[in-house]
């Protein structure tokens, strides 16, 4: 998925120029002590670092030209380059505020849609189990949401609208997650809100005819059996050969709502 993100930008970097050396140190963001370098040389070093693999230091010298040539037309290009390569070198930090700083001085540019799109991808890579906060998680799916709302006909919006759907199963995973710590200990009323979330907010997700199913217990559990019977409906027309289904209609054999036949 990572290298799908350099076929799209190759016209970007496609340049041939001369080359000079640079030294950096490894870890995070370092700047390189000032040498007026002029800017061809700058950004042809950078290029040369990028198609070396060696990201970091590709990304410092690509600050470098906006820093010394910050007037260029070369200071544009190195912006969102220094973007692509902090990406690269997983540094999302570094990729989202480049990113950021080149969709605020180019806002209409041509390239902006891909500043977009490396934005999001730089949240989508860092979401982490949903044992953990989903803040991370939240934030790629704004920013994919962002990227589909601003440019909807592009490639990027079509890979994001697939990546929102991945990010949404993860959320609604997460609320599963909670919903089910709460149903552990006892904490129906807690238990159910979760589930209703998940069916309300996440309804195209894996995760709802488990909802479903749990919603039915926690209603039992509630005291409440009409409302179990509804959940469980629901989950017999939607998902009728799911094991959650056959769960749920075995509760409500044993728990039939009032009025029921027996």
């Amino acid at each position: 998925m990572r290298n799908s993100v350099l076929k799209p930008f190759a016209a970007l970097i496609g340049l041939s120029l001369l080359t000079t050396a640079c030294a950096t140190g490894s870890g995070g963001k370092k700047e390189l002590a000032y040498v007026a370098r002029d800017v061809n040389s700058l950004y042809t070093a950078a290029k040369t670092r990028l198609d070396q693999h060696r990201y970091r230091e590709a990304a410092l010298l690509f600050d470098e030209v906006e820093r010394q040539h910050p007037y260029s037309v070369w200071a544009r290009r190195a912006q969102l380059m220094s973007a692509f390569s902090y990406y690269l070198a997983r540094n999302y930090i570094e990729s989202i505020g480049s990113a950021q700083r080149f969709l605020a001085v180019h806002p209409g540019n041509k390239d902006a849609p891909y500043a977009y799109y490396l934005i999001a991808l730089d949240y989508y890579e860092q979401i982490s189990d949903v044992t953990r906060d989903q803040k991370i998680t939240q934030q790629a799916l704004d920013a994919l949401g962002e990227l589909i709302r601003r440019y909807p006909a592009t490639d990027y919006a079509a890979d994001a609208r697939l990546k929102v759907d991945l990010v949404r199963d993860h959320l609604a995973g997460k609320e599963m997650e909670i919903g089910r710590f709460y149903q552990r200990r006892g904490q129906w009323l807690a238990a159910t809100i979760r589930f209703r979330h998940v069916i309300d907010e996440y309804q195209t997700t894996t995760h709802v005819p488990e909802a479903l199913e749990r919603l039915t217990e926690s209603y039992l559990a509630l005291g409440i059996p009409e409302e179990a019977k509804k959940a469980a409906a629901v989950l017999g027309a939607n998902y009728p050969g799911s094991i959650w289904y056959q769960r749920a209609y075995k509760l409500m054999q044993e728990h039939p709502a009032p009025g029921s036949a027996s």
